[in-house]
């Protein structure tokens, strides 16, 4: 890497799950829509040619319309290839496969037990971190032996505790991990301001403070043009208790990733503090009862429980998008309203940045354990990141938040371990496993059975 003027020219990028049809192409299209950064992005993934794929759709997009600089794409055999010598490392993986994902998600509806994600917290969420962690282990002792001064980029869940073993094998790494959801909850709040200070406004626009993890983040302040926000989303959530109006490409009825807002506007009823993130992963982290009992509950509460099948023809359609670029169809650039270009910017010092993220908690969340992965705003300057002082999580929400921290830090450490009974003392005393302890039990032997290919090194 160097820098001409105010540009960095020469940026190595290392992807890993070079192949994604997702994540990847967004990143491809924020890449080239900023004009002071440019250089390569290696490509690996154990689908090797997903990856060649990405590497031709990812030099076409250097040729669209509106594009401002220029990447090189390159398919990598090997993690050497591709992070040798890397200024950054973006991990987006999926950890197994959606069959294993289908296990996670829908076993434990034998139960009575719903999970509306089902790939951060939860049952699924647990056994989804069993063949995640195994996977970033390996992925942290590449970037050490590889490119030990890269900036690592997580985009992989079960976020918090991909973040926690990348530190764990690696404490010297310069990882974090980012998530959108505070993104979503900011943009709420701009319809707050236009609704009762008359004024139209964009996200960046809305200053907060969030506090806890990831998936789970609350808001303590939230403020513009230095306007205490609180008084007026609390009108807000007593207007619309039974859940915002469906928007013709929003409605929770027929999209699995929309919501109406009643779990995050009954959850500020309730607590007196605004919950940062989409109300299906809002919902996963509460008791069961609460808001996942029953499908009636879910369609009550007005979101969605996204079924595998769903993801499954998701890919189908992914993967024919993906042919259809390759025959030669016209790729337009797009807005992602990601961060991660940003962030790296900032890093590089072309700018500038804060906004929230998930790292090791320094001090920064007072009376959460120091070392477990929080999310908080931080400080992105060249070369350096640095959380922001959030203060303690309050006393109205902390009995909710301290259990969650805990059981991350106890699946972390059992797993680690490769301790199967530790895992399921864990697994049984997470809020959702509603059922007694003996169809607990059936439970996680019958989804660790069904995911046994990437669990390997457990003794079974």
């Amino acid at each position: 890497m160097n820098y001409n003027g105010n540009k960095a020219e020469n940026v190595k990028i290392a992807y890993i799950g070079g192949g994604s049809r997702g994540w990847a192409w967004g990143l491809m299209s924020d890449l080239v829509s900023n004009e002071d950064m440019s250089g390569s992005v290696y490509l690996y993934d154990i689908d090797f040619e997903a990856a060649e794929a990405n590497e031709i759709i990812g030099n076409r997009f250097n040729d669209c319309e509106g594009a401002k600089s220029k990447w090189k794409y390159i398919a990598s055999k090997t993690p050497r290839e591709a992070l040798t010598g890397a200024d950054f490392v973006v991990i987006s993986i999926l950890p197994g496969t959606f069959d294993e994902m289908e296990s996670d998600v829908h076993v434990p509806e034998k139960y009575g037990i719903y999970q509306s994600v089902g790939d951060t917290t939860g049952p699924g969420g647990i056994v989804r971190a069993m063949r995640t962690v195994p996977m970033f282990e390996e992925i942290a002792n590449y970037v050490k032996e590889y490119c030990p001064n890269a900036w690592v980029i997580n985009y992989t869940n079960p976020m918090t505790l991909c973040v926690k073993t990348l530190y764990r094998v690696f404490p010297e790494i310069k990882a974090f991990g980012c998530c959108h959801e505070v993104f979503g909850t900011q943009k709420l709040l701009t319809w707050v301001v236009e609704e009762y200070l008359g004024e139209k406004c964009t996200r960046q626009d809305i200053v907060v403070n969030p506090v806890a993890v990831n998936h789970f983040t609350w808001l303590t302040s939230a403020t513009y043009h230095g306007i205490d926000l609180f008084p007026y989303y609390a009108k807000y959530c007593e207007k619309y208790a039974d859940g915002l109006p469906a928007k013709a490409d929003n409605n929770w009825m027929n999209n699995h990733f929309a919501c109406a807002g009643k779990v995050t506007f009954d959850l500020f009823r309730r607590f007196g503090y605004i919950s940062a993130a989409g109300d299906r992963h809002l919902a996963e982290f509460c008791p069961g009862k609460w808001y996942l009992e029953s499908p009636e509950r879910v369609r009550e509460m007005k979101f969605g429980l996204t079924p595998v099948s769903w993801r499954k023809e998701d890919l189908k359609n992914r993967l024919k998008r993906s042919r259809e670029i390759l025959d030669g169809d016209e790729i337009k650039l797009w807005n992602t309203g990601e961060e991660g270009v940003n962030q790296m910017r900032a890093l590089l010092g072309l700018c500038d940045l804060i906004t929230n993220v998930n790292i090791p908690n320094r001090g920064q969340i007072p009376n959460l354990p120091l070392g477990a992965v929080v999310e908080t705003n931080a400080i992105f300057r060249s070369d350096e990141l640095r959380p922001v002082y959030a203060g303690e999580i309050p006393n109205e929400i902390y009995p909710l938040v301290s259990k969650i921290c805990t059981e991350q830090e106890a699946v972390s450490d059992a797993i680690a371990e490769r301790n199967l009974d530790k895992i399921f003392a864990a697994f049984s005393s997470d809020p959702l496993v509603t059922c007694n302890l003996a169809d607990a039990r059936k439970m996680f032997d019958e989804m660790v059975q069904n995911t046994k290919k990437y669990l390997t090194d457990y003794q079974l």
